[in-house]
Order: C-alpha cells, then structure tokens, then sequence
C-alpha cells in the first residue's frame, strides 16, 4: 500500500480529511479499487519517505501502449476515425473496433478533463445478478437468501471469480458482506441477525423484545400472491392517526436508518441534480389559464445568418460526345456485337479469387434469353404474365453479381421495370414488412431470383416459399441460364429511344423507416451515365474495383449502368470477402492495374488494419478513388489515414474523390480527380455552435467543439444547384447558411412510384427568396444532404436530413454524436464500435437517446463508467443532453443487409420496450428544461376575504349533499326492540327463532354452518359466561377476537357485547407466515390494551406455538379463551344492556398511508348506521344477500356481523380466501340463490376479472347466471375503480350481468359508510373532468375523450340521515358546486374518535367535531380526509328533486405535492401501467422530492431494463412530472391490504430499507 512509511496521524488533517472521504467513497461503491489506490498514492506521494536508490515514480499503466504511431480502429458501419493511442488488441478483432478523430478524441478528452474538476459522484443502477449475467436463462444463483446482488456496490469487495466457478458458499459470504439488496428481509429478519441494523427504531406502537421484524398491518396471504387478496409488508407500522405531525420520525428517514444503502444512492442522486441546469429560466414552459405549454421565447444571443442570398451553382455544360448510345440497352448491345470478348465483369469467391468472368458478349446473350423468356414463355400463348411497363423483384444475393447484372439488363431489354430488393432471410429481418410495403406499391406480383438462392429462401413445411408479413403474393422465376429459352433467329428485344419512361426503381428506407421507390426513367439513367462519365472521365476499356452494393445507388450507377456503356471491366467485391480478406480490394487494383476502386470509409479502415499482411501491392495505377460517403463529415480522417498509409504504395493525393449522393438526387457532387502537384483542396473548420443554429461560423474560440470538413467537389455537369431551408417553405438560404441541397438535372429520380403526394414534396420542389416569391418555373428535387456552397462553388456536406436531431430549436447531426461517444474510450465497452443515436418526442420536444452495443467481455463498472463519460463530452461538446443511454448485448441490435444498424427498427423496439438492453441511464433531469414552472401557492388565512378563498361568489350554489331523512319509528315497542343491537338479536330469538340469519359456505360452494337468530343469541350468552368466569371481565374492557371469517366471529361479537366489554376485531396471522404476520396481531392487543383473547382452538395453538415464539414474546399474552369448547351446561343469565354513548366496538385498520387506526364506535352509531344501510338497501327478514369480503374492518364487518341482526335478511358468507382454490364460487353462488344484492371488493372483483375472464363460456355451459342480481356493490375507501368495474360489467355480460348493477360505496376512519348504492334512485354518473386542473385543486368538466381527461364515477348515493360538505382543508370554508375539497360529513353514525395508544384523545378531535370557519359555524362535521366535489345532476332522486352526485377523487394524506401541484398516485400508476405489457401492478410515493415509481413485471427480467425509458416517458408525457427513481420488482411486492388498496408508506419504507429485493433500480438524473 501506499501509506507504507507514512504515519497517518501526522498528516495536515485536510489530507486526512481527503482519506477519509476516499475511504467512505470505496465503502459506498462510488469508487474502483483500482481508483481509490490511485488516488490514495497521490495523495500520500508527498509524505512518503523513500528508500535510496529505488526509483519512486508511480507505475503508470497497467495496459500495453503505442504512444506515438498513429493507429486506426474501425466502426463497421461508417463512422471511422484516428486516435494516437489505443490499448493493443488481438489481430482478429484489431480492425473491428472503432475510435476517433485525432483532434476529436483531444476535445473529448479536454471535456472530460474538465468535468473531472468538479467530480460526478453519479449513483449506479442496482441490478439483480440474473438481469445482468449474459449466460443462458437457466444459468440462475444458487438458492438461498444471498442470491442477490447490488452492480454497483460490489466493488468494496475483492473482486469475485466468474459467476460459474463461484460456489453457494462464496454466494453466502459475499451478499453478507456487501450486497446492497442483501436477501429479501423477510427471510434475513426473520432470524433476527442483522435487525438492529436494518431497523433501529421501530415506533413505540411495537415494543419487542427480541427485536423482531416490523410487523405487517395488512397481511394474511402467504408470500407468493396468487390472487390479489391480501399480502404482507415488512413496513414499519405507526400507531399515529391521519395528520399526526411526522417530524420525530424523519430524524431517522421516516423509520429508516439514514445510512440506509438506497437513501445513499438516493442522496448521491440528488446531489448530481442540485447542480444548476444550463438553460435560464426564460426558457421554461409558462403555465397560462388553461396550462397549455407554451414554446419558449427564443435566446437573443443565438447566431443568426448575415450574408446574402445565394445565388444557384449551375454546373459545367453536359457535353454531347457523338459516340454516346441513344439508350442503355444500345450501348449493351453495341459492346456485345463488337467487342464480345471484352470482360465485363469478374466475380470473386469468399476467399477473394476470381470465381469467373462474364464477357459483353455473354451478358448480351444472357440477356436476351432472359428478355425472350419474360415476354413469351412465362403464361400461355395467349395470356402473357408479364407486359413492358410491368415491375419485377429482383431478388439476389451479394455474392452473385453476375446473375443481376443478367436479370437488371433482361428487364430493361424487355421494357419491365426492375426493382432490385435484399434477399430476405427470416421473417423477423428488420424492416421487411415495410420492403413489403414498397412491393406493394409499386404493383409487384413476380420476383427473379437465381436458383440458389430460391433453396436458401425459408421455406413452410410443404416446401412453398414463406408469405413474409406485409408483402404481396409473389411469382418466384428462376433465371440461371439453364432454365431461359433461347429466341427465335427472327426475334430481335426492342430498344427505343430513352424516353421519360421508368427504367428502374430503387428503394430507399426513410427516417421514420418506411421503405419506398424512388423510380428512374430511362432518359435519367442515361443522363446520368453520361454526366458520371464525364464528370470522372471515364473511358473505354477502363478497370474499375467496387467494393459497393451493386443493387443501389453508387454500385448500381458506376458499377452496372456507367460500366455498360463504357465497355469497362468492373470487379465485384462482395461484402462478405471484405470480412474475410480486408486487403481485397487493394489486392485487386495492384492485380488489374485498375484505374478507378469505388469504396467507403469502411473499406479504407478495414485495409489500413490489414494493410501490414501485404506489403508489395501497388495503387499507382488508380487515378480516382471514389468515397461514396465522401459526404458524412467525419470521412476526411479517414481519406487522411489512408491516404498518409498508403502514399507509400503509390497511391497519389490527387485521386481521393469524396461525393454527394442521394437516391432521390442521385450524385449530387463529386470531386474530380486532381492534376499531381497541385495543392489540395481546403478544409473547412467550423463551429459546432454555430452548426447547431444553421448557421456557418469558423471556429476561433473553443477548439473542442469544432468540426473538420472536406469538400465534395464541383456540382455535376448539366445540373443546377441551390440551398434552401430544411424547414418551411423552400426558402433560398444566405450564403453563411447551412440547409438542404436541392438538385435541378435531368439526371435524377422522377417520383416515389405509386406514391404521388410525397412526390410532390420531394421532386417538385420550387425555391422562393425571402418574400416567399418564386424564384423560376424549373422544379427542383430534395437531396437530403446538409449542407453549403464554398469559396470556388465548391460544395460542402455536414450531415444528412434523416440524421438531423431537432433538440430545443437546434440542430444536432446523429453521425456527430456517434463520433463524439466513439472517442470515449469505447474499446473495453463498445462492441465493434456499433452505436444508434435516434431522437424521440417526449413533451414537446425531440429527446436524444443513444444505444449501443456491449461487449460481452465488459464489466458493470466499466459500461457505467463509460455511459457516465459520453454523457459529459456530449454535454460539453454538441450542448446537448441526452435523455437515454443504453447498452444491449452484443449482435441484438436490428440489421441492415450490409450489416449496419437499421435505426428506425431500433427506434421502434426502444418505444415498444423490446430493446432488451443490460444497461440502461436516463438523464431526463438534465435534457428536459421545459416544463410548467413550478406552482407558487398563496398563503392562506382566514379573514374578510375568506369568502372568495372559499371560492364562493355571490349566487353560487354550496357543494353540498344529503341522503334522505332517517325519519321516526312510529312504535315505541319497535325502538324499545331496536334501539341496541344485543335487543335486536334478543327479540328476534324469542319472536321468530328458527329464521336462519348466517349461511357460510366452503370453497365447493356446500353450507359449513348456518346460525338461527337463537341459535346466535345461545352462543353469544355461552361465551359471555365463559368471558366472566375464565377472563374475569368488567365492564367497558377490551376483548380482542381472532376468528377466521365465520360465524363463530359473529357469535364472540354478540358475547362481548353481552358481557358488557368491547370487541377489537383482529385479523389472525397466517400460519405459513407467522413472522410478517403474527407482529401485526401483536401490536394491536397492545395497542388496545386488551384484556382477554378469544379464539379458536387451532389459533390458541399457533399462538403458543415455537414458530410464534420466534415472532414475539408468547409468554405475556393476555388471557386467551378457547370458544371452542365451551360448557354444554345452560349458561346464567347475564345481559349488562349499554348505553348510547357507550362503545359497541372498536374499528383498527390500517390507512393507505401505513397509519394505524382505530376508531371508537358508539352503540348509538351502530344502531344509526344498521338503519340506514336497512333503509338504503330496502333489507327485510325475507331477503337474501350475499357477502364476499373480508369482515375484519370498516363497512366489511358491518355488513358480515352487524347488519343481518338488526334488519333480520339472512346472509350468505363467503369468506374471500375460499376464491383461491374456486374462482367462480362468488359468481355461482350468486346464480344459484338467486340473488338481488351483493357485496365484494376490489381485491374480489379483480380476481374474478383476471382469473375467469377467459372462462364465461364455461360458466355459461354450467349454467352460471347472473340476470338476478340487481346490485352488485363494491366496499372501498378510494375513488372508484372504473375500469376496473367496466372490465368486471363487460366480462360477465354475457352471464346476464346488467351493466347497471355494478356501483361503489364509499366510507372512511370517521364514517365508516357515507355512501351506498341503494335499490332505489338514479344510476352512478361518470363525469370528465381535466386532469391539469385537477393538480391546481380545480374542478374542470371535460367532453369524454379530451386530452388529459380523466373519467371519474360517483360514490354511491348518500346514505340516509349523512350530510356532506365540501370545505377548503386550509381556511375550512366551504366551497361551491363542482370545486374540489375536502368532503366533511355530518351524521348520526360517525365514530366517536380514535382509540390511541398515546391516550391523547384530544389530539385529533377536529377530525371529529369540527367547524366551518364561516357559513353554518353551529354544526360539527367530521373530517374524512378526502379530495371530491358535489355536481347537481339532470337526474332525479325518489323525491323528485335534482340529484346531487359525490364525486370522490383521493384521500388528501396520499396526494403528492410536487412542482407545487397536487398528484394523486392511482393517476401516475393507471399511466405507468399502460405504459408496457409486462407492467402488472404499479405504485408511486414520493422521497426527497424525487417520484419513485416502483413497478411489478410479470414478463421475463430481461423486460425489466426496458421498462425505465417507458414510464419515465409515460409520466413525463402525461403528468409533466420526471421520475427520480424507477423499480422494477417481482409480481405480488407491492403490499395490499384486505380491501385491494396499495400500501404506499409500507412499500415506500420497505424499499428505502433495502428489503424489496428489486430486480433493477435505475436513478434518472
């Protein structure tokens, strides 16, 4: 080490100080090994105490270095570029690698310099192991609860050997060690080792002796979630009720230890994004009164154009030679008649010989036959297939050029017009769909191809050739020699004139990857030969080498069309001898002396690299080296590096010849070869500032961002040039402009074939000046090149339409951005230097993203350190940020034939989430900095003015509503019988006995257990007994009940209640999850300080059992009662009747926000509230309903325990975990007793719509029929679920369901039913209401179908005797109709408070009895803590008056105040589950002020990185919001308690605590 001879303590402390940093660095993750020992000897290298005479410089590098000759590295698709420097490589994959530009890897390495100084501590995504291994899907980590990993802590550790040599053991040990998402907490927890650590505080509501895992407030499932009915949560759970102050628990991070791994990661986040943004704040999106985004005001300081107008660039006069054909196929068969010998093509074989020659002669004859054969002998005599003018396929490979050249030529000889294809190879070739489409519209119906390649087509089973997706039924004609029939002597092809007809149709794939024709007439391909002729002097009897495509664009136009008709001999090198022999090419122009070799940048890479195998070629004889991406900026490194390698094989200055060429266009420019000895051309220097803006600047200042370009040349002879504006109205640009290059010759394609409007745009284009005046009458065709007109008409090209990312009113090129990220060091990441750069629209504005490919040797650290780097130079370069950065595996990104990236297809895999990539960083902090400004709230006060806070205007109706009066029981013996419900069930005993109240049945729909009206009051007086005699009980004492959902739950509530003590519900834990569930139980017989348990026989024994004793300490139970066996002897008499104020019970449940609660209520309440559901509901003795929920809280165990009793109906209990093992039973049962009503949850419903949504045919057949129910009603605390319901009403119509019956209800902590959907009255209305003006806490109604609108579903009917109002939550005034507020109720049924463990009744008294600051001050209202408004409706209640509707949008303690706007999360989720397939559930909270959004998959984990770009773009698009963190976790994570709600606060601690063993988390910056 380092610090050997130095004493640590004697050191200046603010080297201490720096070494400590460096040491919480390495333990964070935030640091390699290898850097911290780095800068550790820096640090230290002043104070060490060298030995004599031994050398103390550093070693310098670990890695072998050239320092000085320059080296080349390829990109393999068309970026290629020069460094000084480059680690050596194997010789095998030394050409396949890509670096940059000399003085382009100096500006990167000076960006990147410069962001060194201020230190990026940027926080790396967490993966699990199997996300990110690239090995087989079922190479897993061994079982156990080390099988997960954290990428990016891991290096604090030594570093590990291979995932496959590592043992289960070594698993162990390391993730003890320091893995950030250590094993899932459950099972580290459960055995107590690490808790301290994990949780140092757990809130006074728990007291644990062994420490004990936090307990579950919401559970009873076992881990693996089957259906959604119920789920546990290692979540602290606080004994605090709504609105309590929380700022005792942020100390420790809301219960969370700060040194928590993830508030780290978290923090480290959020110092990256402190840092000030570049753009001002001018350039923020304003919100106006409708918060319509509007564009920014654009910067003053942006450079704008100042020269003249350019004038157009006519090039030299076309000469008219007298030997020239009057048309293609004349000159084909002048050579063939003359000059039959003369070798018009030499094909070579994969090892780069020559396979043979095709002379004039032969080609002639060949195609003829073909001619002959296609006109005559492919229909009947009479019906011919093919007609001139008809279009073909040609469809060959590569490797054949010989058969093409026979086919192109056939076709022209008999007037059908060729339109040469790639040969598919799958049906999943990227964009084959959309060649389809170009077959199509061009009326193709037969394809030529040569009979190899017919075999290698994929083939169905019987032999056919496959019907690829998108394209037309196709004839397949084989065209080897062997298969055409040789003419009649008389039979003679007709060769016209060139006329404007079509000869041929070339495809080009546009931008968005569209694949369409651009098609050629005869006269233009002539033309042009002519024009390539003069333009490089061609002459007759020539040698030229093409490395190029032979079916498109430059290979086609010098090596088939321009060769023809000057008799020149052309070889053919394919691309896959290139991948072979490199040297190829070269070989062959030092073996036939050629004059002219037609290559790209690619070639000269790949020659350089072998160049050193080959040292006695010659390349004297060439006088043109044609470059055919001449016009991509970054090729003059590569004409320099070739030109400075091979100046010593005789290759001359002079005769590099960049071009400019497009399909539509055809060549635009070319230079022509040099005289030797003159001086060459110039370059041009130019800012990249500047370029971005449009505008041509010549770099003076920051030489980092300065781009090199070399000119292409003169225009081509006969043509007519301008530059016009890229955008717009084809304006002619100023002479210090840069835009698009448009052509006037008659040398280009004529249209798109069969696509008439885009032609129009593209090949009739007129130039205007700056009035907008049409220059002339000549039309013009768009080149799609970039660029501007130099000193001598020389013509300069920077980039291409298609690779123009429009960012923030400024232009970037794609090919710009490719080379900047290929200078950073992409040799240990970069597969064969293969990167995307595309641009998406996100919120209004194109985004960047950058996708490249990983080597599969490179390490986590590496590719993050790699990612994080281009971020900064591209940053410090272009001034761009990028939104998305991300890695694939190598050879997975789509493919064109010549093996490039096709980019449309990655674009579209990266928008579907079918990318797949293993690495993955968004940056949308950085990029997006045009949202809404953040709202400013007012401060609020109530006083004079309070009425217009209250939103009240003179005339405005108040929001509030009523259920119908409760009204008088005329007999007093009624409410003497009625008043309690212990007289209710004891009347009922003695005046109707043997009616049977309860019906509980079992998963196989058969009856367990029935209860009569005395049959319930026997039981209930037995366990009274048993409560005096084995508990000791008095009065007013709490007894807690822990049932399973049954009868005998009933039964032990009428026992407490006769024996004068309150029952406490409790949920019993689940045997098979005793340790998450049992705390729960625990904390709540605390927490009410009960004084006895009853229970069943098998509970008393889980309770006592050693698994429990691992949970919680059994011995301080308190008395527990066995109400299973109870004495058969006839028990005394003991009836201690209550009074109103007394509590009946008490209601513990838990809140969506994690709070823990219970709620006092009184006997007064129960007896108000039976009465009104009996009124709502028209309940009586001869009804039936059915019940599926749980009974363990809130209007759930009303309903199960509470309601039969006082309104006599019997009900049929069916608890919900019976669903698991029979899905239909609910719906069966429903059927089979014929039921009116009925009563679920959303946990229920969803189960049914999931699991039995394919199967109503067979419910049908079994004769399930649900045309009896009447009301189907869903217990929730929430807003309603309408899709939910929608799904639900529209799955079983089929079953008879009326899409009326499905509704809500609606109740809270302090009334626990406001509303309910009663028999009579109007039908739920939905409403449309503006999802902007929701965040501003406005009530907007919108049309359905609206942007941004969000459909929301009433609540239920107000029950009878409840009164709502809606108030302002902060001056407590209250509102007018359709605003939105907090919903305060008044009615007799409220609760009566909270029962806290703090005995601080007081604390939240104004949820119960508080007041409107003005109005109605008398009346007292509690407060339900949620978000609605109240609408008058056209529809009319019973009594004939206008209905008022309660609309309730959210509970207030979940809302998410961010950008001073107010979120409701169940909106963020509904967005971010739509976002992708594989979604299945989704939650979001907040911390720190970030939005976490924390996501369920359900697909495969290699979906999992796919998701990250997804929902940030969902919710950025959608809620103008951007999301700090995304989790991606397995199915069934996200808790929910028994009603089918999300526990947020749970999810939220559990994550922050490490526990949720994600499967990826990435941190958006």
């Amino acid at each position: 080490m380092a610090d050997r001879g130095v004493d640590l303590s004697a050191l200046p402390k603010e080297v201490r100080d720096q070494l400590a940093e460096l040491d919480l660095e390495l333990s964070e993750g935030d640091i390699t090994q290898k850097g911290y020992e780095k800068k550790r000897t820096k640090l230290l290298a002043p104070y060490i105490i060298q030995a004599p005479g031994k050398d103390s410089s550093p070693p310098i590098c670990r890695g072998r270095r050239r320092p000085c000759t320059p080296r080349l590295l390829l990109l393999c698709d068309g970026c290629f570029i020069l460094t000084r420097c480059v680690f050596d490589v194997p010789d095998s994959s030394c050409f396949l690698l890509c670096v940059c530009v000399d003085i382009h890897t100096e500006a990167v390495q000076a960006a990147l310099a410069k962001h060194k100084q201020e230190k990026m501590a940027l926080p790396m995504p967490t993966k699990r192991r199997s996300t990110y291994v690239q090995s087989p899907i079922n190479t897993r980590t061994p079982p156990g609860r080390a099988g997960r990993l954290c990428g990016g802590l891991q290096s604090s550790v030594a570093a590990p050997p291979p995932s496959h040599l590592q043992s289960p053991e070594t698993w162990a040990n390391r993730s003890a060690q320091g893995s950030s998402t250590s094993s899932s907490a459950s099972s580290t927890l459960s055995h107590g080792e690490h808790t301290e650590n994990i949780w140092p505080a757990v809130s006074s509501a728990a007291p644990s002796e062994n420490s004990a895992p936090p307990p579950d407030v919401t559970a009873v499932a076992p881990p693996s979630r089957g259906p959604r009915v119920d789920l546990p949560s290692n979540a602290v759970v606080r004994g605090m009720s709504r609105g309590q102050s929380r700022s005792s628990m942020m100390e420790t991070a809301d219960g969370v230890p700060v040194n928590s791994r993830v508030s780290t990661k978290i923090q480290q986040l959020l110092n990256t994004l402190k840092r000030p943004k570049r753009p001002p704040l001018s350039e923020f999106f304003t919100d106006d009164s409708e918060e319509i985004v509007e564009v920014p005001e654009p910067d003053p300081n942006t450079p704008k154009p100042e020269g003249r107008q350019i004038i157009p660039v006519k090039g030299e006069p076309l000469g008219v030679v007298s030997n020239w054909p009057p048309a293609l196929q004349a000159a084909l068969a002048r050579w063939g008649a003359t000059q039959g010998k003369s070798p018009a093509l030499t094909a070579l074989d994969i090892t780069g010989k020559p396979l043979y020659t095709l002379t004039y002669g032969k080609l002639w004859s060949r195609s003829v036959k073909l001619a002959y054969t296609l006109l005559n002998k492919l229909g009947t005599k009479n019906e011919q297939i093919l007609k001139p003018g008809d279009r073909v396929a040609l469809v060959y490979p590569n490797s054949d050029p010989g058969m093409f050249w026979v086919a192109f030529y056939g076709c022209l000889l008999a007037e059908v017009i060729p339109v040469p294809i790639e040969v598919p190879l799958s049906r999943k070739d990227a964009g084959i769909s959309q060649v389809g489409f170009l077959l199509g519209s061009c009326g193709v119906g037969l394809a030529l191809t040569s009979e190899i390649c017919l075999k290698g087509l994929p083939k169905t089973p019987t032999g056919e050739i496959m019907q690829y997706k998108g394209w037309p039924r196709l004839k397949w004609v084989i065209t080897d020699s062997k298969y055409l029939t040789k003419p009649s002597k008389d039979w003679q092809p007709h060769i016209p004139t060139a006329n404007t007809d079509p000869a041929y149709i070339e495809y080009k794939a546009s931008k968005e990857g569209t694949v369409v024709g651009v098609a050629v007439s005869k006269v233009a391909m002539l033309t042009h030969c002519q024009a390539l002729t003069q333009a490089c002097n061609y002459c007759e009897g020539e040698t030229l080498v093409n490395v190029l495509d032979f079916k498109k664009e430059m290979g086609l136009w010098h090596g088939v069309l321009t060769a023809v008709m000057n008799r020149i001999h052309t070889i053919s090198v394919p691309y896959a001898v290139m991948k072979a022999c490199p040297l190829s090419w070269v070989q062959r122009v030092h073996i036939h002396k050629a004059r002219v070799a037609l290559v790209k940048c690619r070639d000269l890479h790949w020659a350089m690299m072998a160049h050193r195998d080959q040292r006695d070629t010659s390349l004297a004889s060439l006088r043109m080296l044609i470059v055919a991406d001449g016009a991509n900026p970054w090729s003059v490194s590569s004409c320099d590096a070739f030109l400075n390698v091979f100046q010593s094989h005789g290759l001359k200055p002079e005769v590099i010849c960049p071009c400019a060429t497009s399909p539509e266009a055809m060549t635009v420019a070319i230079r022509r070869p040099g005289v030797p000895g003159a001086p060459l051309p110039a370059r041009a220097i130019l800012s990249m500032g500047g370029l971005s803006h449009g505008v041509i600047r010549v770099n003076t200042e920051d030489k980092n961002s300065a781009l090199t370009v070399q000119d292409v040349g003169h225009v081509m002879p006969g043509a007519l040039m301008c530059i016009v504006r890229p955008d717009g109205p084809p304006q002619l640009c100023k002479t210090d402009e840069i835009g698009e290059i448009i052509i006037n010759s008659r040398a280009g394609g004529t249209m798109y074939y069969g696509l008439p409007g885009l032609t129009k745009n593209t090949f009739e284009v007129i130039p205007v000046n700056a009035n907008g005046v049409p220059i002339g009458e000549i039309p013009f065709v768009r080149s799609g090149l970039l660029g501007f007109v130099g000193p001598g008409s020389l013509i300069f090209v920077v980039g291409k339409i298609e690779g123009l990312l429009m960012v923030s009113g400024r232009r970037h090129n794609a090919d710009d951005l490719v080379a900047t990220a290929l200078a950073v060091e992409p040799v240990k990441t970069v597969y064969r230097g293969r990167i995307a750069v595309f641009s998406v629209t996100v919120f209004y504005d194109e985004r960047v993203v950058i996708v490249a490919e990983q080597r599969p040797d490179a390490s986590e650290e590496d590719s993050f350190q790699w990612m994080s780097r281009v971020l900064q130079a591209i940053d410090s370069i272009h001034q761009v940020g990028l939104y998305c950065l991300a890695l694939v595996p190598a050879n997975t990104l789509p493919k064109t034939p010549l093996g490039g990236i096709h980019i449309s297809d990655t674009k579209q895999f990266f928008l579907d989430g079918s990318l797949h990539p293993c690495n993955i960083l968004m940056c949308p902090h950085t990029c997006v900095t045009n949202l809404p400004k953040p709202r400013q709230k007012q401060p609020v006060g109530v006083g004079p003015a309070s009425v217009m806070v209250g939103n009240l205007v003179a005339g405005k109706r108040i929001a509030q509503a009523a259920g119908r009066d409760l009204g008088m029981i005329e007999d007093q013996d009624l409410v003497r019988k009625h008043q309690y419900l212990t007289e209710a069930l004891q009347w009922r005993a003695q005046t109707d006995p043997d009616h049977v109240l309860y019906v509980l049945l079992n998963a196989k729909g058969v009856t367990v257990g029935t209860a009569t009206c005395v049959q319930l009051h026997k039981r209930a007086e037995k366990i009274a007994a048993a409560l005096m005699e084995k508990g000791s009980i008095n009065t007013g004492e709490n007894v807690v009940l822990l049932y399973p959902p049954g009868i005998d739950l009933i039964a032990a509530f009428y026992g407490c209640l006769y024996a004068g003590c309150v029952p406490v519900n409790v949920r019993p834990p689940h045997p098979q999850n005793l340790a998450a569930t049992l705390p729960t139980v625990r904390m709540i017989i605390d927490v009410s300080k009960a004084a006895c348990i009853l229970t069943t026989q098998n509970l008393m024994r889980t309770l006592r059992s050693k698994e429990a004793a691992a949970s919680v300490n059994i011995k301080t139970w308190p008395t527990i009662i066995d109400t299973d066996d109870l004495p058969r002897r006839r028990p005394p008499q003991i009836y201690k009747p209550p009074t109103a104020e007394m509590i009946a019970y008490l209601d513990f449940s838990v809140s969506t926000t994690g709070m823990l609660t219970g709620v006092k209520i009184s006997h007064a309440a129960v007896s108000a509230l039976c009465r009104s559901i009996k009124l709502q509901c028209e309940l009586y003795s001869s009804r039936q309903i059915a019940i599926c929920l749980d009974p363990y809280c809130g209007l759930g165990f009303v309903l199960w325990c509470l309601a039969s009793v006082y309104s006599g109906h019997q009900s049929i209990l069916i608890p919900p975990f019976e669903l698991e093992s029979c899905l239909s039973l609910w719906l069966s049962t429903l059927s089979q007793y014929r039921i009116r009503d009925t009563f679920c949850s959303y946990s229920v419903m969803e189960l049914c719509t999931k699991g039995l949504g394919t199967q109503t045919e067979l419910l049908k057949a079994r004769g399930v029929n649900l045309s009896c129910v009447r009301s189907c009603v869903v217990i929730a605390e929430e807003r309603p679920r309408l899709a939910l319901s929608h799904s639900f009403s529209k799955l079983f119509k089929d079953l008879g369901l009326s899409s009326r019956a499905v509704s809500t209800a609606f109740g809270s902590r302090v009334n626990l039913a406001v509303c309910l959907q009663g028999t009579t009255g109007p039908d739920p209305c939905t409403v449309y209401v503006d999802m902007k003006s929701l965040r501003h806490d406005r009530v907007r109604l919108v049309e359905r179908g609206a942007p941004q609108s969000l459909p929301l579903m009433e609540s239920g009917k107000i029950l009878p005797g409840v009164r709502v109002i809606i108030v302002n939550p902060e001056t407590r005034g209250p509102l007018g109709d359709s605003h939105l507020g907090e919903i305060w109720v008044n009615s007799p049924h409220n609760a009566s408070g909270y029962y806290t463990i703090y005995g601080e009744e007081s604390l939240q008294a104004d949820h119960f009895n508080t007041k409107l600051s003005f109005g109605d001050p008398q009346t007292l209202w509690a407060r339900t803590g949620y978000l609605g408004f109240v609408k008058r409706t056209e529809l009319l209640d019973a009594s004939g008056d206008r209905h008022d509707a309660l609309f309730v949008v959210g509970s207030l303690d979940e809302t998410l105040e961010l950008r001073g706007l107010r979120y409701h999360p169940t909106d963020i989720e509904t967005s971010v589950s739509r976002a992708h397939r594989s979604i299945a559930e989704s939650a979001v909270f907040t911390w720190t002020n970030l939005l976490v959004v924390v996501s369920e998959l359900c697909g495969s984990e290699q979906d999992a990185l796919d998701l990250v770009p997804l929902i940030t773009n969902v919710v950025l698009e959608e809620h103008h919001l951007i999301v700090g963190v995304v989790v991606i976790v397995d199915p069934g994570v996200i808790p929910i308690n028994s009603r089918g709600e999300k526990q947020r606060m749970h999810l939220r601690d559990s994550f922050l605590a490490d526990q949720l063993d994600p499967i990826y988390v990435a941190y958006n910056m």
